[in-house]
């Protein structure tokens, strides 16, 4: 298999080195297939990175993260520091220029008043903001003047870029999106799905759940790009058929997440047509625990909320068991192969804030039920273990993906030799991973027992990331479902911790509470179970140039410079 892995520190300016340039539209139209089909075109309203990939051709942040983790001006002239005035001396506000001369793709001037009225738009309560840990600890977002924007924070905030910084929090135009607000949010069908944006392509058409149609922004700020004239982004059936597409018909160009084991993608590799890579960031697969009791016996607005604990997953020792009964390494080379590492942090990069925490590696089987046999949960005559009237019985759900049900398969065999009955449910991506209020098999709902998925965050400063698990931050019906803390964990302790991380402004302190923080919510509690450290992975065609994949930020982030090659 010939995966090029690139690693976290790996530069761009290398990589981009030679990079054709070509007149506006003369490359005719790109296809991207991302097998889990875009729902939504604003980030605000979906934490899936299906949605806010598709979104970054078209909205855009004051800054990127470019493959190195490092800060890269986007909409801003430059990015702030204490040396040029942009971060005050007492670190309670970050100043941002706007470079003069931006338009939306309707023509209309791009101004601070858009981004503060973006920020009003994600911290409205009754909104039910998908990205609402970004904006953490924000006490005042101010226009100075038409290209100034002053961020104000409550406390002393060391390190200020999180809102607007990445493709998570894009700024939204305030004339499209003023009857928005606040509970309106969700309904604004053709803002949500036709956002007018500053980026390099602007939505022509969409269609839920199928293909997002896209074309060159006649407005975009620099007039040689991009290259191609029009934009698809093809939703739909899996990774391998995506990959498939790319690496053996060559009826597209780029495919977004090819999750498929390495025995499969060496096979597809050898028609010459294209080839995988994957890149290292922060993106581990994972196991959410559900602490909320997801029975439908109770009222659907009571389902998955911490108004009941779950009668089962509450004790700790189940967690622990389960956790324990898995073989991670196995896991790692039958799906991922070199690009994989078994993990057992939710955090697993920048090394600073790495845990030593490797206890989980090694699977212990008889240690697994030694715990539940000292909790005392007891065999029934076939195997399954009960206690207190409850059948050790699990709802275990995923999207659909080939390499999650092999490991589904494996995690349910792992689970009954140590006496839990594993039901196993496999949920289209789109509606898994669409956010959708209403339906009742998206992750944020979470009406099972435990389940299975990828999470990441941009960046180097894993922070947001972390107070994504606050007691605030718990999916439910006063947020329209939105909240980033899916395993429902509420520990006083934890958001203490949290909030004394946000005003310590040592390198070295902030890297060790963020490493206690990672271990209160794996180590500690089994609310998370780490499984794997993945490398980002994505296909494209020999035929496509100028792609450099970026595990810090969105996939899409330089698609202003993919070309044709010849």
């Amino acid at each position: 298999m010939r995966i090029k892995v690139l690693l976290m520190g790996a530069a761009c300016g290398a990589a981009m080195t030679g990079m054709a340039r070509a007149e506006r539209g003369v490359d005719g139209q790109v296809n991207v297939i991302m097998w889990q089909a875009p729902s939504t075109m604003n980030p605000y309203l979906s934490t899936g990175s299906k949605d806010i990939i598709a979104a970054s051709a078209v909205l855009e942040p004051l800054a990127v993260f470019v493959p190195d983790g490092a800060l890269a001006p986007r909409l801003a002239a430059e990015i702030p520091s204490v040396a040029n005035g942009g971060i005050a001396t007492d670190l309670r506000s970050v100043t941002w220029k706007l470079r003069p001369g931006l338009i939306w793709s309707d023509g209309s001037p791009v101004t601070a008043a858009d981004v503060a009225f973006t920020a009003a738009y994600c911290m409205d309560p009754a909104g039910g903001c998908a990205q609402l840990a970004k904006f953490d600890g924000i006490d005042k977002v101010e226009a100075l003047d038409p290209l100034t924007l002053r961020i104000s924070f409550a406390t002393p905030r060391p390190d200020p870029f999180s809102a607007f910084v990445g493709a998570q929090t894009p700024v939204l135009q305030q004339a499209q999106f003023r009857g928005c607000t606040g509970a309106a949010a969700p309904g604004c069908t053709q803002q949500n799905f036709q956002p007018i944006g500053t980026g390099p392509f602007r939505v022509t058409g969409f269609r839920t759940n199928d293909a997002v149609l896209l074309e060159a922004n006649p407005a975009y700020r620099d007039p040689d790009k991009p290259a191609f004239a029009t934009l698809v982004l093809k939703g739909g059936g899996d990774a391998a058929a995506a990959a498939r597409a790319v690496l053996e018909t060559g009826e597209y160009d780029y495919a977004w997440n090819t999750q498929l084991a390495p025995d499969v993608i060496a096979g597809m590799e050898a028609k010459g047509l294209g080839r995988v890579e994957a890149a290292f960031g922060s993106l581990v697969e994972l196991i959410h625990v559900n602490l909320s009791d997801p029975s439908p016996d109770l009222p659907e607005a009571e389902r998955s909320t911490l108004k009941h604990p779950h009668p089962i997953l509450s004790d700790p020792a189940v967690r622990r068991a389960l956790s324990l009964a898995i073989d991670r390494s196995l896991l790692t080379d039958i799906g991922y192969g070199p690009a994989g590492q078994p993990t057992c942090n939710l955090v697993p990069a920048p090394a600073a804030w790495a845990s030593d925490n490797t206890a989980c590696l090694t699977q212990d089987i008889a240690g697994a039920r030694a715990l539940l046999d000292g909790a005392g949960w007891v065999p029934g005559s076939d195997g399954i273990r009960e206690k207190d009237g409850h059948r050790l019985h699990l709802l275990f759900q995923t999207s659909v993906n080939a390499v999650r049900q092999d490991f589904q398969a494996l995690i349910k065999q792992w689970w009954q030799e140590i006496g839990v009955e594993t039901e196993l449910k496999s949920v289209d991506p789109s509606v898994f991973f669409g956010g959708d209020a209403g339906s009742p098999d998206t992750f944020q709902k979470f009406h099972a027992d435990l389940e299975m998925f990828a999470n990441n965050f941009e960046g180097s400063n894993p922070e947001p990331y972390l107070a994504r698990q606050g007691c605030d931050k718990v999916p439910g019906p006063d947020n329209q479902w939105q909240g980033e803390n899916i395993s429902r964990y509420c520990n006083p302790e934890y958001d203490r911790l949290l909030a004394e991380m946000s005003q310590t402004v040592d390198p070295a302190e902030r890297g060790a509470m963020g490493r206690r923080l990672n271990d209160m919510l794996t180590r500690d509690s089994d609310a998370i179970i780490p499984l794997v450290y993945r490398g980002t992975s994505s296909a494209y065609a020999n035929t496509l140039g100028g792609v450099v994949l970026n595990a810090w930020d969105s996939e899409l982030w330089n698609v202003a410079d993919w070309h044709r090659t010849r």
